[in-house]
């Protein structure tokens, strides 16, 4: 008996310990995953190397959460950490993961294949890093996941693999920006428990599965941003449960299914923006009780917008349906919706007047008609309907322009509710005079009457206005004087009062307006002179002045126009010289001073307008020759001097190579050869001389004198045309191009209240959206995170440096946002992205010269910050993803969060602001000294990176305990062709030894930009001179 008993306590003592030996298994397994994967990544704050010891349990580590018995890894939560590297394979290890949340941070690389094999993972949420590859297929075959978040990253290849291998309880995948291509498999009808289905902002193609209605259980269907074709499935009706629907931006055709209108659920229903959708809009859709936004804007769709009577949509908020072929009348009982909110109704072929009933809409805050063909009503003067929009209290856009109103503005549109910002009433047949109530409209940023019939003096109660920015009256029949009240204007950025009768004297007041910069005055009856205090407006970037009677000389102050871009004095009486000090407008493009009295020499100092792409000083009495230097601005494209008194040879580099007759004409002493029409210039030789002049009494003479009386009578007929209209094109300026300040709620209008869809980029400091102001101008608007103090103080950074630069090399602010609620920049829409998307991006490919070009565009961007301004400017973050690119592909220099303005008589200074690893310089990163030459270190490393496509930390390079510039050394003794992108040569494309000589002295370039030492280094200025010369060379092969 004694025997059994001790066998029995044997036996249980065994199993204790080898529970207890398998648990501590077990959570060393654990222990060493996770150890694993903090080998794999780094951050600034550098929490889990100081965390995650082994001094501690790993269950009590930052972010990570056990089970309370068995003490195993159940979630793994680091989102928004800034950690970067990549996600360890070792993650698989943890057998009892539940929830892996690592959104909102830097990784890299693959998502592992074995997480898809963890037993009981249930979210994977990876949403927001740098993630590239393909979707592990194992994520679909595990029963237990249920949610997947991989948005904005750079995944890439089909949507789902082994499509008949799909065993999935999965209820929410998001995978919307990233790069997934192919179609849409069928095989997707096995993910039956799914409700959000989010692949918007990718590369699918091919059509909707025509079975899409399987998914019955699907709230959310998020498809747009997608090259997708055919027509729109009528299963769609079969997903009872559906709420919202968003389909926009895609390439859809065909009619909208009338089945469409079963969908009970609905809340957002989304089909903008495909072009290509026809027919009308099914009646039952404005049945749809539950409907919050119906956007079929941007289509071809037709017929009336409702043919029967009633319309029950009590919860609609947002109806946009412009840019379309609608016609009929607005129904009155479109006030039905009573919580609408937005009403776009623009683009269309609508008639009929405009509803008296609309101030029913009391939330109503943006009303858009313009574009149509809508009406006044029968025998009525004054245009009645603003007397019940005065019952709209919250109204802030009311865009009415482009119609056949044909009446009066009631003066009881100073009625109107204070709330509106934008009244667009342009080109719209207005008759009579603006009545004084407009001055009781203080909220008023915008006020657009131009192109209409308005006449009599402009109200001195415009002066009350002081919080416009945009003023526009041009095409008009106003007379008078310019009242002094429009001086009280002081936020004003655009005034544009052109094409009018206005006469007398300009106020020199108008100099003092700090924030002007856009100045349109031409086609008026001004004289006299121009008052001297507008030629020292410092901010101002648009000057017209054409076609007045100004009178007397250009002063030297001219060089205070620091920023202009565009000058057109053409059409005056202005005389004397032009003034030297033109050539220190840096920045000018445009420079019109024809049909004036200027007399003496073309400055020499327009070579010094580095900017210029468009000259002309024809019909003045100028003399001299035309300087050869003119030849050396590469942004010019077009020079006329025609009719003056220039003698001498003209140029033949440059502009001038591709420059006509017409450019030349009335200048009896001009001579060259490379224009048939001109004659030759004499030579000194005796014999080639005697041959000269055979050749052009037997030959050129009868050509030029023929060509000259068919030219003569054409230029004439091109001059009286150009007199009428340029000034037209140039005073029709509706968009708001320049700094001109916004308000929050026209962000939250131009980014359909920041709607995903609209997303285009997200970090640490903000997101990015794509956004369309009230007049169509298409902008990036980056809206920065409040709760981060740090990135506050990069607004006020980046705004004071903004404030003082311009050029063109740099992304361009149009304007900022600054309020209790937000703090954003109105950026120029850069189409082309990054020179980050165009190095790693598929498909995306640049050649050396486009290469050579943009980091050219680039240094002269760094030149100017650094050389061109009265206190250097450090930007401290260059690096590809901060260098964007126009339509153009020319190359754009932005985000200055953590640039820092030297003080006058210093040359470095210190911060605590840290750039992007890998591109600072060693002493910024050590020490937190800033200056130029540490600017120029990140200019090298990214060239370097521009050259071999790698980043400066590749893992493989760093594996090697090398940097890049250490990695390009060591290669720079062999070929450089082997260490260089593939992608810098077409295949078919020769590799010459020009080819070659170039990359080399790029290389020789980088290394020289980046020596350890700050003084050994070389300047901007060197790098601009030497890449000019890189890239000519190269042009000539």
């Amino acid at each position: 008996m004694e025997n059994q008993i001790f066998l029995l306590i044997l036996l249980f003592l065994v199993q204790y310990y080898s529970v207890s030996i398998s648990a501590a298994s077990s959570n060393e397994t654990d222990q060493q995953a996770l150890l694993a994967f903090k080998n794999l990544v780094t951050s600034p704050s550098h929490l889990l190397a100081t965390n995650w010891t082994t001094n501690t349990s790993f269950c009590s580590w930052f972010g990570v959460a056990c089970s309370p018995k068995r003490q195993r890894v159940v979630a793994l939560a680091l989102p928004d950490m800034q950690l970067q590297g990549t996600i360890s394979p070792s993650l698989a290890n943890l057998s009892f993961l539940s929830v892996l949340n690592l959104g909102n941070n830097s990784f890299h690389g693959g998502i592992p294949y074995g997480l898809g094999h963890l037993p009981r993972l249930r979210v994977i949420d990876i949403q927001n890093n740098q993630l590239e590859g393909s979707i592990p297929t194992s994520l679909f075959q595990n029963q237990k996941v249920q949610k997947i978040s991989l948005a904005y990253n750079s995944l890439s290849g089909p949507l789902l693999l082994d499509e008949g291998n799909i065993v999935s309880n999965l209820e929410f995948l998001g995978i919307s920006h990233n790069k997934i291509s192919g179609h849409i498999p069928s095989s997707i009808c096995q993910l039956t428990e799914l409700k959000v289905l989010s692949i918007s902002f990718n590369m699918i193609t091919g059509d909707l599965p025509k079975n899409i209605g399987c998914l019955s259980k699907l709230e959310g269907f998020y498809v747009g941003e997608n090259p997708i074709t055919g027509t729109i499935p009528t299963s769609l009706a079969n997903i009872s449960r559906l709420q919202n629907l968003f389909c926009g931006n895609n390439r859809l055709m065909g009619k909208i299914p009338l089945e469409i209108g079963k969908l009970s659920n609905l809340r957002e229903l989304n089909f903008a923006q495909n072009y290509n959708l026809i027919g009308e809009i099914p009646e039952d859709i404005f049945n749809i009780s539950s409907l919050e936004t119906i956007n079929f804007s941007s289509n071809k769709l037709s017929h009336r917008i409702l043919t029967s009577t009633g319309l029950h949509l009590p919860n609609l908020k947002h109806l946009h349906l412009s840019d379309n072929q609608l016609e009929g009348e607005i129904p009155l009982y479109i006030t039905n919706a009573s919580k609408l909110e937005a009403l776009d109704l623009a683009g269309n072929f609508l008639t009929g007047t405009i509803p008296n009933n609309l101030g029913n809409l009391r939330e109503l805050r943006s009303l858009l008609l313009h574009h149509n063909h809508l009406t006044n009503e029968p025998r009525e003067h004054e245009l009645r309907f603003f007397n019940s929009l005065v019952d709209c209290r919250m109204l802030h856009y009311l865009l009415l322009g482009s119609n056949l109103l044909n009446g009066v503005l009631p003066n009881s549109i100073g009625n109107l509710s204070s709330t509106i910002e934008i009244l667009y009433i342009g080109d719209a047949h207005l008759n009579g005079l603006i009545p004084p109530g407009i001055g009781n409209m203080s909220g008023l940023t915008t006020l657009v009457l131009q192109f209409n019939n308005l006449m009599g003096n402009i109200p001195p109660e415009i002066g009350k206005l002081r919080q416009l920015q945009g003023l526009f009256l041009p095409n008009n029949k106003f007379q008078g004087h310019i009242p002094e009240a429009v001086c009280h204007l002081s936020n004003l950025v655009q005034l544009s009062l052109g094409d009018n009768e206005l006469v007398g004297l300009i106020p020199s007041c108008i100099g003092n307006l700090s924030m002007l910069q856009q100045l349109y005055l031409g086609s008026n009856r001004f004289s006299s002179k121009f008052p001297s205090s507008l030629w020292k407006m410092r901010g101002l970037l648009f000057l017209n002045m054409s076609q007045n009677s100004i009178e007397g000389e250009v002063p030297s102050d001219i060089g205070g126009l620091k920023a202009i871009v565009e000058l057109y004095l053409y059409g005056n009486h202005f005389s004397g010289t032009i003034p030297s000090r033109f050539g220190q407008l840096s920045n000018l493009q445009i420079l019109d001073l024809s049909n004036n009295s200027f007399s003496g020499a073309i400055p020499l100092s327009f070579a010094n307008l580095i900017s210029l792409e468009f000259l002309n000083l024809s019909l003045n009495a100028l003399s001299g020759t035309i300087p050869k230097s003119l030849e050396k601005l590469a942004y010019l494209k077009a020079i006329n001097v025609s009719f003056n008194n220039l003698e001498g040879e003209i140029p033949s580099g440059g502009v001038f190579a591709n420059s006509t007759l017409q450019s030349f004409l009335g200048n009896n002493g001009l001579c060259g050869m490379h224009i048939l029409e001109i004659l030759v210039c004499p030579v000194t030789n005796p014999a080639q001389q005697s041959k000269s002049k055979e050749l052009v009494l037997k030959i050129v003479i009868p050509t030029v004198t023929s060509s000259l009386l068919i030219l003569l009578l054409v230029s004439t007929w091109i001059m009286k045309r150009k007199k009428k209209g340029t000034s037209k094109d140039v005073e029709y300026v509706p968009e708001i191009k320049t700094h001109q300040l916004i308000s929050y709620h026209e962000i939250q209008r131009a980014t359909s209240n920041f709607d995903g869809s609209n997303l285009i980029g997200a970090g640490s400091s903000g997101s990015v959206y794509k956004g369309t102001l009230s007049i169509g101008t298409v902008v990036a608007i980056k809206v920065l995170d409040l709760e981060n103090e740090q990135v506050c103080k990069r607004f006020d950074t980046e705004c004071k440096v903004m404030r003082n630069v311009r050029h063109r090399n740099l992304v361009p602010v149009i304007t900022t946002c600054s309020s209790d609620y937000i703090r954003a920049f109105v950026l120029e829409y850069m189409s082309n992205g990054s020179l980050e998307n165009w190095l790693y991006g598929e498909d995306c490919h640049l050649n050396l010269l486009q290469r050579v070009t943009v980091m050219l565009d680039a240094a002269m961007a760094i030149e100017y910050l650094h050389h061109c301004n009265e206190t250097p400017i450090v930007h401290c973050d260059l690096k590809p993803s901060n260098i964007l690119l126009d339509e153009d592909m020319v190359a754009h220099v932005g985000d200055f969060g953590i640039s820092k303005i030297l003080a006058v008589s210093k040359s470095m200074a210190h911060t605590k602001t840290l750039g992007t690893l890998g591109y600072i310089a060693p002493e910024y990163g050590s020490d937190g000294i800033v200056s130029t030459s540490g600017d120029v270190y990140s200019y090298g490393i990214m060239l370097m990176e521009v050259l071999t496509k790698r980043r400066p930390t590749d893992e493989e390079i760093c594996n090697e305990n090398l940097d890049l510039r250490k990695w390009i050394t060591q290669s720079f003794s062999g070929s450089m062709l082997e260490v260089v992108d593939a992608n810098l040569f077409p295949e078919e494309e020769q590799i010459t030894s020009k080819s070659e000589i170039c990359i080399v002295s790029m290389v020789e370039l980088a290394l020289d930009c980046t020596m350890e030492i700050p003084e050994s280094r070389i300047t901007i200025k060197d790098v601009v001179k030497r890449l000019n010369k890189i890239k000519n060379t190269f042009l000539e092969m």
